[in-house]
């Protein structure tokens, strides 16, 4: 059986050019990095703008597992078999981030026959994205310490500066760090912090700015530290604004790439959805909007997570409205949330099944208090019975939703096209009255209590005393109107990552609780989730290498 990176290296590419052209996108409104990857000009974006809208098809999934559930795979595989029915369909996903591709998780290029070349690139610097971001974060952090060690005009209070650095690499020793060590040349001591680059405010910024104006305008409101008063001190303050903009001019631009079968994808940043919002760019899914009769996109990890950001978050901000929403689920992911090991999944085990079905049964009614048409799909293996997939089938359709098999690792958008059906089916029959879960005018509270209890099934919250005092003071300084993005574990609903299946008569137990004012909500971190990752034991990075060719290898 051939890796996804030898399928990925023996593709052959079509020139982006050409994938542009299919979809009506001139060469002229193409930024070439290479033959194989451009941004998507300005000039493009603006002339499209009256446009009228494709349909917007959101790919989510279970609480993720082990085993694996291949959410990009689905969803690269669906935009492939659209295409392959004869629909004009873009693909709209989130750039990896190097952490998990050196860790253990892996990158975020699909899988198999459902994939988006150029792999090798993608899943490393691809177009310097989110370096750009990580400089222009870094950027900021630097003005901020010189602007202390050069009389600090602003009556900054160095114990209360909440602006951390970042880069894009798991690093767990960066988490807490003490800066300005040495002579009084070499700026002020303080306890300082990193956070990976894929959970930085810039990043969120970006993702969630619908221009270059609006992105100047969110990166000025970012609050970096907090003055002698307790008043806010911000990017626009430190007069980093300009500057930072002129980083990001190009990472603001879409980028356009090609699946194994030529579809064009638009690839463009790439929160984590278990710290941060974990959706790609407004931007990039409201250009394909007006590029393509469908759009796919994903948001990450389960959809307790990535589904309630894209609809409390993103699309509250944008104004985007999903007419479907496709939940990947696995035989071996249901049985693992029954209890059963990672070793065993592949064994068929209706018991088991049974009981780990409760985390499907959830995520369905999760998605369907949002009021978009759910269609369910099995991302198949071999060892898949029959009796398991009628049963899971039934399950479903028991619960209003459509039930397709999904075989797009192995036989790419052909492997799709029962899905395809149904998300057709869906789109023409079921009307989305879609709506976001809570009102931002209750209060920052209220809100993480509605998302504990309506999503995650909780009982009730437990805030720490510094999480109450952090959320009292951002309710005073007139924050308490923004919507909340989660910060959670993503292998289980509840805040305990050992608690899988349907988690019941459980307190989530929120510990800390800022603002990012530029990217428009309040971040609530959770149990023991970090914004910094580390390596595991193993890291992938020890498998990959280069050849003297050139020839990447163990990337995947």
């Amino acid at each position: 059986m051939k890796s996804d990176i030898e399928i990925a290296q023996e593709a052959v590419m079509e020139p982006i050019t050409r994938v542009a052209q299919r979809v009506g996108i001139d060469e002229d409104d193409l930024e070439l990095y290479g033959k194989y990857k451009a941004k998507i000009s300005d000039e493009y974006i603006r002339k499209t703008a009256d446009r009228k809208d494709g349909k917007l098809i959101l790919v989510t999934a279970v609480n993720p597992t082990p085993a694996g559930e291949g959410k990009t795979t689905v969803s690269i595989g669906l935009g492939q078999a659209l295409c392959k029915m004869g629909k004009n369909a873009v693909i709209a996903l989130r750039e990896p981030s190097l952490g998990p591709c050196f860790g253990i998780k892996g990158g975020a290029a699909g899988g198999g026959y459902a994939q988006v070349v150029p792999m090798e690139d993608l899943n490393l610097h691809f177009t310097g994205d989110f370096h750009a971001i990580t400089s222009a974060n870094n950027l900021l952090a630097a003005l901020l310490d010189n602007h202390i060690q050069q009389g600090n005009e602003l009556n900054i209070d160095t114990r209360n500066i909440v602006w951390k650095r970042c880069m894009d690499m798991n690093d767990r020793a960066l988490r807490n760090i003490v800066v300005g060590l040495g002579s009084k040349a070499d700026g002020f001591v303080r306890e300082d912090h990193f956070v990976i680059t894929v959970a930085s405010e810039v990043m969120a910024v970006l993702c969630l700015a619908s221009d270059m104006q609006d992105l100047k305008e969110r990166l000025g409101r970012m609050v970096v530290a907090y003055d002698f008063d307790g008043k806010p001190v911000t990017a626009a303050d430190l007069k980093a604004v300009g500057a930072m903009a002129a980083l990001l001019k190009n990472a603001i631009r879409p980028n356009l790439i090609q699946t194994l079968e030529h579809t064009p994808a638009l690839v463009h940043g790439g929160p984590f959805a278990n710290i941060a919002h974990g959706c790609n760019s407004v931007i990039a899914t409201k250009t394909a909007l007006k590029t393509a009769d469908y759009v796919v996109t994903e948001a990450g990890f389960g959809a307790d997570l990535g589904a309630e950001k894209f609809f409390d978050i993103k699309c509250r901000m944008s104004g985007l409205k999903p007419d479907a929403v496709v939940l990947v689920a696995t035989l071996k992911a249901l049985k693992y949330n029954g209890g059963v090991p990672k070793s065993e999944v592949s064994r068929p085990d209706m018991e088991a099944l049974k009981r780990g079905i409760v985390n499907l049964e959830k995520h369905i009614e999760n998605l369907q208090k949002f009021g978009v048409p759910v269609v369910v799909t099995l991302n198949a293996f071999t060892t898949d019975t029959a009796e398991e997939l009628d049963y899971v089938r039934d399950f479903c359709q028991e619960r209003g939703c459509e039930f397709a098999v999904c075989e797009v690792w192995a036989k790419g958008g052909e492997g799709g096209e029962l899905l395809a059906q149904k998300v057709l089916d869906t789109l023409e029959t079921k009307e989305s009255r879609f709506h976001p879960l809570y009102d931002v005018n209750e209060t920052l509270v209220h809100k993480i209590e509605i998302i504990a209890k309506e999503i995650y099934g909780a009982k009730g919250v437990c805030f720490s005393p510094a999480a109450a005092k952090q959320l009292a003071s951002l309710e005073k300084l007139g924050f308490g109107t923004l919507p909340v993005c989660m910060a959670k574990t993503q292998y289980s609903l509840s805040d305990n990552p050992e608690l899988l299946g349907r988690p019941e008569d459980f307190e989530l137990n929120v510990r800390e609780a800022y603002v990012s004012a530029g990217a428009g909500f309040v971040v609530v971190l959770t149990g023991s989730v970090m914004t910094m990752p580390g390596l595991s034991k193993n890291p992938a990075a020890y498998g990959i290498d280069v050849d003297e060719s050139g020839r990447i290898t163990g990337l995947f």
